[in-house]
């Protein structure tokens, strides 16, 4: 191993916490936030408020393999006539971090955790984010509950939200989970160990099974994007990975999705203002028109989810090699989510993509500001306290965490392509199959089917638009500024 593929994971951090400083980030916690957290001995059981205890529940967290801030455990009971209850616990993080603390200061600062290639800058430290906020196994937490009845349908026939004491049974990973849901691999010991769990997680799996089904007939966009990670080895950069859907995924999908509309009805329903996450309707609806008549199909000329989800389903049997491709068009052509304040009364601009018209984001509190603002503001509600923010500073936070959330996706991009950079200098002058990912007056973004690498087409670019299928040679690239420079050939 030579000395360069030693460092491949130190430069990669170096970059990281230089690209976090230019987009106004913090990666370190400042001495007032580390000296609050020393005073900090222990999780916080017990609040004024009554809460319910739900310790002998079958809970358990399904994350990725390496996840420890574990925000939200799920489990279900069955009712009467094929319906499923389906409770949701998301991580009370407001019980140690409080508003206009230093460490609430800091978190409002970031508003998210950035997860790069080479290390994760946490939005709260992992004193605090993998341990004491966190549903860790074994352990008695603190949680806010939404709690959703599902129908045989899939549809869902009411919601309610309270206070509780969990304990988490069994911290389990997605790709286990979905191997053993899927009949490919086998039960993770995991869930062996606890008696009854393998039976509540196939109820979890049926009932969510039915809400997808129901929600994509509904308009629900069925996407599916190659996603690559990094992999090392010690700390060498060996490789890109793709992590791919699967069942167990959908299952902490569908109830986080039911959890986040369950608090936004419920702030709703007490008429108090609320932080909702919306997907507005697609200012490039054309060019998906377009697209779509590329490939034989014909989709309406104003936005229609469930005539473009049909689109998408059919692409997906015809040709599902390159759907993850079509995908990613889809994806950068709808828009990104942002935050928006809804005052009672006003309608909501829903979600496009997920088909809802409440969401807001309140499921990960350990990782995302947006889910502590809403979390405290559900506490609130739950005490009949006030609400704890001016409709004023909602807006401004709104604003703030849609800034902040948009420049932590450009570290993390960036690093990515820093990872892809080194991996492909050896490579310069080869010649690869692309798709167009982004055309602009800023440029015009390529990424190649394999490896799956976005890089810059510098020469070429005339008449290139999202969607578009090319061949193009590597020119260059740039390790230290993520740079990958390509050119159109053929």
């Amino acid at each position: 191993m030579t000395d360069t593929a030693k460092q491949h994971r130190a430069i990669l951090k170096r970059i990281a916490h230089r690209v976090m400083l230019e987009k106004g980030l913090s990666p370190d916690f400042p001495p007032p936030a580390l000296a609050e957290l020393e005073g900090i001995k222990g999780p916080a059981l017990r609040e004024k408020e009554s809460t319910r205890d739900l310790r002998d529940l079958l809970w358990c967290s399904i994350d990725n393999d390496d996840s420890r801030d574990l925000d939200q455990l799920t489990v279900a009971d069955p009712k009467a006539c094929g319906a499923v209850k389906v409770l949701v616990a998301v991580a009370d993080v407001d019980a140690i971090v409080k508003k206009r603390s230093a460490l609430d200061d800091h978190a409002r600062q970031n508003t998210t955790s950035v997860y790069t290639a080479a290390a994760t800058f946490p939005m709260l430290p992992e004193k605090l984010s993998t341990d004491l906020t966190s549903l860790n196994p074994d352990s008695d937490r603190l949680a806010v509950v939404a709690e959703v009845i599902v129908a045989v349908d899939g549809s869902l026939q009411g919601s309610d939200l309270y206070r509780a004491v969990v304990r988490n049974r069994a911290q389990l990973a997605y790709r286990g989970v979905a191997g053993w849901l899927e009949g490919g691999g086998p039960m993770p010991p995991g869930i062996g160990a606890i008696s009854g769990l393998a039976e509540n997680l196939q109820l979890q799996d049926r009932a969510a099974q039915k809400m997808k089904v129901l929600r994509h007939q509904r308009g629900a966009l069925d996407l599916e994007t190659i996603e690559p990670r990094p992999v090392f080895d010690g700390d060498e950069l060996k490789g890109l990975e793709a992590e791919n859907k699967n069942r167990a995924r959908d299952l902490i999908e569908e109830f986080m999705i039911a959890a986040n509309g369950a608090a936004a009805g419920y702030l709703a329903s007490k008429r108090l203002a609320s932080l909702r996450r919306v997907v507005r309707v697609p200012k490039r609806w054309d060019r998906i028109v377009g697209l779509a008549a590329e490939r034989g199909s014909a989709l309406p000329e104003k936005p229609d989810p469930e005539a473009l989800n049909q689109f998408l389903l059919s692409e997906k049997k015809r040709d599902p090699l390159r759907f993850p491709d079509l995908s990613l068009s889809v994806i950068k052509l709808l828009g990104a989510g942002e935050y928006v304040v809804e005052l009672p009364g006003e309608e909501s601009a829903g979600h496009f993509g997920l088909a809802v018209k409440d969401y807001t984001h309140s499921t990960a509190p350990n990782r995302r500001y947006p889910d502590l603002i809403v979390q405290r503001l559900l506490k609130a509600a739950l005490a009949g306290r006030a609400c704890p923010y001016e409709n004023d500073e909602l807006e401004k936070l709104a604003k703030h965490c849609t800034e902040e959330e948009d420049a932590a996706k450009k570290v993390e991009r960036q690093v990515r392509k820093s990872a892809a950079a080194i991996l492909l200098e050896s490579r310069v002058g080869e010649q690869f199959d692309a798709i167009v990912t982004g055309a602009s007056d800023k440029g015009t973004w390529v990424r190649l089917l394999h490896p799956p690498v976005e890089g810059r087409l510098e020469i070429g670019f005339e008449g290139m638009d999202v969607g578009h299928r090319l061949r193009v040679q590597l020119v260059s690239t740039d390790v230290q500024r993520g740079y990958i420079d390509f050119k159109r050939v053929g």
